[in-house]
């Protein structure tokens, strides 16, 4: 560990130390603790079901005594679903049963889904009875990637929309939740693999990231510590978070999620993002956080009704996952009296990376991502030298290092060898720190487009461009969006002969092949891309010419 004090500490709030110890534990300890402390507390809430501490216990243990008795399961579970109760229900069951979870996102191509379920090992698969998750699963089962298939009806949670038959064969969650409770389950320790979260690298392919019960917890527990002020405090009044992230990406599963469960409070998960359900929650069920992305900040701060809620019970509420335009973020604190958080994270610090300091008479920081949390070290090191650490205010790759940091990728020794250097992550984002520790993110050393909090890989989108019959060269970046952060535009040559191709054509054609979220936005058709001396595509004119255009427009 560096000497401290370290420079961003003198920005911390009084009481609060950096370096105390964050707790570390497994997943099935960390619920079984707070079950014990909170038994009469509300966990979740979805739909018309509310669920008390103690019922989501036996729940999960419920489901871990199924898993563990499951030789199919032994290489892992994958979860395709949306935002359900069966979903903290069913992770943690896998991990108290001592088994990996992949969490998929439904968004994703079909393709990046099997190679995530074929690169993982999982061969049992769990979703939910929707038309289009069902006929996905149902695909993947035909293609030998999966042997037992487990789907839950939504309506067991209370009205809903109609759901299709769940397939023949298939089994029920509804089951798992009535049988009966385990004598015994598998020894868990914290350094045990709980998540592996595939995230993206310079080539596109998803790989998995080793996360353990270690990483998680701790990351939780920086994250608590921060929240609170003043460390870790178990008896803090009960706090309701509204849940609208996915909760299968790491933003969600840890900081709404374990977060919430950790310390004894209320998820109100929601299926999907409704402003108008927000501001229920926050105007009537008296909600206190809420973590988003910017898009839905922006949904808030634009609705016409947030003027008339009363939403003095909102206490705490954090933006991440892309910039967020600042004129949104001082319309959200004129109109609420709350200021939005702002940070950074990455899957690989399960995402516990800077936050900012909660202290009003400190002065603000526009475009800073803020300071590392409790037990979060991080440092700018030479591009050409990632051994040698830069002085403050010069440019440079961000490293971290914590309990939080992953362990590596799976099945991918080399790639987990040249990810870290003297114990340090490289996070292949560049930036640059102040004097007093307040992080800059300037740009991404990976081609990497933040779209609305999510990953998405430019070389993906091309790889799938380029199977258009039309399609000679493309070229893909990503462009300024007020509402996303950043969407992709494809540049494209045509091939000779070829009939003129639109943006709506492009995009029929990529509806099988490429995510929502990863769909161009924009479409420019070029005599010929730009090129480096020796003949290589150089997309660097092409981001220069969308900021020259940005810029005066």
């Amino acid at each position: 560990m560096a000497a401290r004090p370290h420079p961003w500490e003198s920005v911390y709030p009084p009481g609060l130390d950096w370096g105390a110890p964050v707790p570390t534990t497994t997943l099935g300890a960390l619920l079984e603790g707070s079950a014990a402390r909170y038994a009469d507390r509300t966990a979740l809430r979805y739909r018309d079901t509310v669920i008390a501490y103690p019922d989501l216990l036996r729940q999960v243990r419920r489901v871990a005594g199924v898993l563990a008795a499951m030789p199919e399961a032994r290489g892992g579970i994958a979860l395709l679903t949306g935002n359900t109760a069966f979903h903290p229900i069913v992770v943690f069951g896998a991990m108290m049963a001592g088994l990996r979870v992949v969490m998929l996102s439904p968004i994703d191509a079909p393709r990046t889904i099997a190679h995530k379920l074929q690169d993982s090992g999982a061969r049992v698969l769990v979703t939910i009875a929707h038309e289009g998750l069902l006929k996905l699963a149902g695909a993947f089962v035909q293609m030998g990637l999966v042997d037992r298939l487990v789907v839950g009806d939504d309506a067991h949670w209370g009205a809903g929309p109609a759901a299709p038959p769940v397939p023949n064969g298939a089994a029920r969650i509804e089951d798992w939740l009535a049988a009966p409770e385990p004598a015994s389950l598998p020894a868990v320790t914290p350094d045990d693999i709980a998540l592996l979260q595939y995230t993206g690298g310079t080539t596109g392919l998803p790989k998995g990231a080793m996360l353990t019960h270690a990483n998680l917890t701790a990351a939780a527990a920086a994250y608590a510590a921060w929240n609170s002020g003043k460390g870790a405090n178990p008896d803090a009044p009960i706090r309701r978070m509204i849940g609208v992230l996915p909760l299968f990406h790491i933003f969600a599963f840890t900081c709404d999620l374990v977060l919430t469960l950790q310390g004894g409070h209320e998820l109100i998960i929601h299926a999907r993002f409704d402003p108008t359900a927000v501001l229920d929650d926050i105007s009537i069920r008296k909600a206190t956080d809420m973590c988003g992305v910017p898009t839905m900040w922006i949904a808030l701060a634009n609705h016409p009704e947030i003027d008339k809620r009363d939403l003095s019970s909102l206490r705490g509420a954090a933006s991440g996952g892309a910039p967020l335009p600042p004129e949104v973020a001082a319309r959200f604190e004129r109109l609420t009296g709350t200021r939005l958080g702002a940070g950074w994270g990455m899957t690989e610090t399960a995402p516990a990376g800077t936050g900012t300091p909660g202290r009003p008479e400190l002065p603000r920081r526009p475009g800073s991502v803020g300071v590392p949390v409790p037990n979060v070290e991080m440092r700018i090191v030479a591009m050409d030298d990632p051994t040698r650490a830069l002085p403050p205010g010069e440019t440079g790759e961000i490293a971290v290092r914590g309990p939080n940091v992953f362990k590596g990728y799976w099945n991918r020794p080399a790639e987990s060898a040249r990810a870290f250097v003297d114990g340090w992550f490289l996070t292949g984002d560049i930036g640059r720190m102040e004097a007093d520790g307040y992080f800059f993110l300037t740009e991404r050393k990976k081609d990497m487009i933040l779209t609305s909090g999510f990953n998405v890989y430019p070389s993906v989108i091309e790889a799938a461009i380029h199977e258009h019959p039309a399609v000679l060269e493309c070229a893909v970046i990503g462009i300024a969006d007020a509402y996303r952060g950043q969407s992709a535009k494809a540049f494209v040559t045509l091939k000779a002969g070829a009939a003129p191709l639109t943006l709506e054509a492009l995009t029929a054609f990529l509806a099988d092949r490429l995510g929502r979220h990863e769909m161009p936005v924009a479409l420019e058709i070029r005599d010929e891309l730009p090129k480096t001396p020796v003949g290589k595509l150089t997309k660097l004119p092409l981001i220069e010419e969308e900021a020259a255009r940005a810029a005066s427009a």
